[in-house]
């Protein structure tokens, strides 16, 4: 079994006592530290980082998070390096944000960074970026993993307030800024009251704090959103909250249950999709429905099941299935050992295809230096992903054409007399959940589509890996 060290973060939250409880009862962590009242968050990110762990695994858990699952068989097969869990947010519906976990070795290595100085990215989100810089050292990847956690259900208004300020700050780039307007149209011009506020903030940060604000201005005005916070919820002549009632909240999970059934992990599903068809869309958007696949994972395990032919990857002890290359060759073998499974073959423009290849393999040198075990195991799964799906290592635009018409021919060709096992979906042109949910068997979410590996995703990427929260 792993060694758990349950991180607890609190500012007063009106869930913190019961956040607490829930922590304790569905991670059952061999060690519990609370950071209290620890402002600003960037203080927060270096006492975490820097307390004497005896654990295997670090899980960071916020205060306005709710965990109604038993999470410690999975923590107990999981080795990925760091996960950022899917939970059930109250204004933006599904996204990753609230609790994280983290290999100690992650953690370890963050301690060792030194925060950097006037970088925007880590002004608004410094345990993010902090963790991207260690991942990078490392050579490691993040995965996301989905369990029925409630995030900012039924807290306090002024820190609904001082949560939408930051949100408005945080969404400032096309990506961003397209989830955050979605939210703001899915809300209307409800009365809810949590729903008024949360739209009074943004309104606030696009007026006070406008884009171009200096990092240091942004850092000053963050740090006086607790206080705002209750100043403008006396503004808008609304009265706080009473205390919450456990009960209110058990019998809230109890109806959302029913409401999202959980995936059955019986019938994985994989996507075949070539790279850049819209592979880390589609790995988002199954997320977004509580199906947990992993996009190109790097491990040494991975390298294992591939490297002897059985493809018996570890990693589906833990989660849902699998995309991009370290599958999409191998569709008619997993079909054989996983006949319930699902899968969905992402289409795009050839030509556009063809561009976006050329641009993503510009520098990715098969054969690059490393300096770390888990680089080296990277380099040896490109390589080897590289030769069996397009049988080069270097871009080829005929020979990638050739590969593309080919792969697609094939997979129709194999599934054409298995009905119900095969989606083919082009993202790039507008598809997703309108045809993957019929297909899963899922409800349509009230969210849009994610869209990953842009240019702007892979800067983000680089900044923050891919932040919700």
């Amino acid at each position: 079994m792993k060694k758990v060290a349950l991180v607890f973060r609190t500012i007063g939250e009106r869930t913190s006592d019961l956040a607490l409880d829930l922590a304790k009862e569905n991670l059952q962590p061999d060690e519990v530290h609370v950071l209290s009242h620890c402002r600003p968050f960037t203080e927060t990110v270096r006492r975490m980082v820097e307390i004497e762990y005896d654990a295997d695994l670090v899980v960071a858990v916020d205060a306005d998070s709710l965990i109604f699952e038993d999470m410690r068989p999975w923590l107990d097969k999981n080795d990925q390096a760091y996960v950022d869990c899917y939970v059930h947010d109250r204004f933006r519906g599904r996204i990753h944000c609230g609790v994280h976990i983290t290999r100690i070795d992650v953690i370890r290595e963050m301690a060792k960074i030194e925060p950097p100085v006037h970088d925007e990215a880590y002004v608004l989100r410094p345990e993010s970026r902090l963790r991207k810089l260690a991942l990078n050292r490392l050579g490691y990847t993040k995965s996301f993993k989905s369990f029925r956690i409630f995030h900012d259900h039924f807290q306090w208004l002024h820190d609904v307030w001082s949560k939408y300020a930051l949100r408005e700050l945080r969404s400032r780039t096309r990506e961003q800024r397209r989830k955050l307007d979605a939210a703001l149209d899915a809300w209307g011009d409800s009365q809810v009251v949590e729903l008024r506020v949360a739209r009074a903030a943004v309104e606030w940060a696009q007026r006070a704090l406008p884009e171009g604000t200096t990092p240091e201005e942004l850092a000053q005005a963050i740090a006086r959103l607790p206080e705002l916070g209750a100043e403008q919820i006396a503004e808008l002549g609304l009265t706080e909250r009473a205390p919450l009632v456990r009960e209110e909240v058990i019998q809230y999970a109890e109806e959302h249950e029913r409401d999202w059934p959980r995936w059955n992990r019986r019938h994985p599903v994989f996507g075949l999709g070539l790279s850049r068809t819209g592979t880390r869309s589609l790995t988002a958007g199954l997320h977004v429905l509580g199906i947990d696949t992993v996009h190109y994972p790097i491990d040494d395990d991975t390298f294992r099941a591939l490297a002897s032919g059985d493809l018996d990857f570890q990693l589906l002890e833990a989660f849902d299935g699998i995309t991009d290359i370290t599958v999409s060759p191998y569709y008619a073998q997993l079909d054989r050992q996983h006949p319930d499974a699902k899968f969905v073959l992402t289409l795009r423009d050839e030509d556009a295809w063809l561009k976006s290849c050329q641009n993503h393999w510009t520098g990715r040198d098969a054969f690059a230096e490393t300096e770390t075990k888990a680089a080296e195991t990277h380099m040896r799964i490109r390589r080897f992903l590289r030769a069996a799906t397009y049988g080069t290592y270097e871009f080829h635009p005929e020979r990638f054409r050739h590969v593309y018409r080919k792969h697609v021919d094939d997979v129709r060709r194999y599934f054409a007399d298995k009905p119900g096992k095969l989606l083919e979906l082009r993202i790039t042109d507008g598809e997703g959940f309108e045809q993957l949910c019929p297909f899963l068997g899922r409800p349509i979410p009230d969210q849009p589509f994610p869209h990953k590996g842009g240019a702007l995703s892979a800067r983000l990427a680089a900044e923050v890996g891919d932040p919700d929260d």
